[in-house]
């Protein structure tokens, strides 16, 4: 399989400016761009799988693009830990679309989100009057929808920001495996390979996972209540969304439930819904069913 190559966007923020990095796959002028965007801790080599098999399949020249939304992998960390929210990643994503607008123009956009990745992809899609090179044409929200269930939102907050120090990759991915089961099953080097881009060394020895524990700082401030409130503005997004859209669902989610999934059906894009048994949150589309899916999806005209 072929490698990404790293690029990195200016993008300014309430107290300054950071860099958000983001790995490039296929032809670099191709006006017909694929946005992947990882979940809450995760990190763009998430999607090196899915990322190869778009450009492998697709008919007419393609880019992907997958961020390390900033905090996470190769981007800058924040100084203000406050910044680690919607309004922050959003505004990254439309400076790296600019960027590669002003490389390339680009003139057939998709979007891939993954959770956290997929409500950066709502706010998006769902509000027309953002600067976008062109509208987001096909959606694909993979286990995330408007409502969140607050059980998994706590359930995260348990985990999250305890980076850690392990020995070695393997350890780490060991360590990683225990809370992360959910994903559904996955070879010991399927793991593994999603486990890589996960950590970094540390100057001691060893390695720790590579995003700042700061990013969970918001997520542990959240109530329930606020929760609560989001969930209807995140409606109002997704009912003003018009891309062609696709809701993946693990059929043993915790955070998007069947309910909501069905709703989603019904409401807005109307979206298409695909439930994979023995997955909870989140399929990571590295099984080639879970692959083939999503690329035939991406791939219609």
């Amino acid at each position: 399989m072929a490698s990404p190559k790293l690029n990195y966007v200016p993008c300014a923020d309430a107290d300054g400016a950071h860099r958000m990095a983001y790995w490039s796959w296929g032809a670099e002028d191709a006006g017909r761009v694929v946005v992947c965007v990882h979940g809450l801790s995760r990190q763009g080599r998430d999607f090196d799988v899915l990322a190869a098999s778009l450009v492998d399949r697709s008919a007419e020249p393609i880019r992907v693009v997958c961020p390390d939304v900033v905090g996470r992998g190769r981007s800058d960390w924040l100084k203000n830990p406050q910044g680690y929210q919607l309004p922050t990643y959003a505004g990254d994503m439309l400076a790296m679309l600019a960027q590669l607008h002003s490389q390339a123009p680009i003139t057939d956009l998709s979007w891939f989100g993954t959770s956290m990745g997929g409500l950066i992809g709502m706010g998006l899609a769902g509000s027309p009057k953002l600067p976008l090179p062109v509208p987001i044409k096909r959606l694909v929200l993979n286990d995330v929808g408007p409502a969140v269930q607050w059980s998994a939102i706590q359930r995260i907050s348990g985990y999250l920001g305890r980076t850690g120090r392990f020995s070695d990759l393997r350890e780490a991915a060991d360590a990683m495996w225990k809370i992360s089961t959910s994903f559904g099953p996955h070879t010991p080097q399927q793991w593994l390979s999603l486990s890589e881009a996960m950590v970094k060394p540390l100057p001691e020895g060893g390695v720790t996972l590579h995003y700042d524990p700061a990013i969970a700082v918001p997520v542990k401030a959240m109530t329930e209540a606020q929760a609560a409130e989001s969930e209807a503005a995140l409606w109002t997004l997704y009912d003003a969304i018009t891309a062609r859209t696709l809701v993946v669902r693990g059929a043993q989610s915790d955070l998007l439930s069947r309910d909501t999934a069905i709703e989603m059906t019904r409401r807005g894009p109307r979206a298409e819904l695909l439930e994979f048994e023995g997955v909870g949150h989140a399929p990571t589309f590295v099984a080639p069913g879970q692959v083939d899916a999503a690329v035939s999806f991406l791939l219609r005209p």
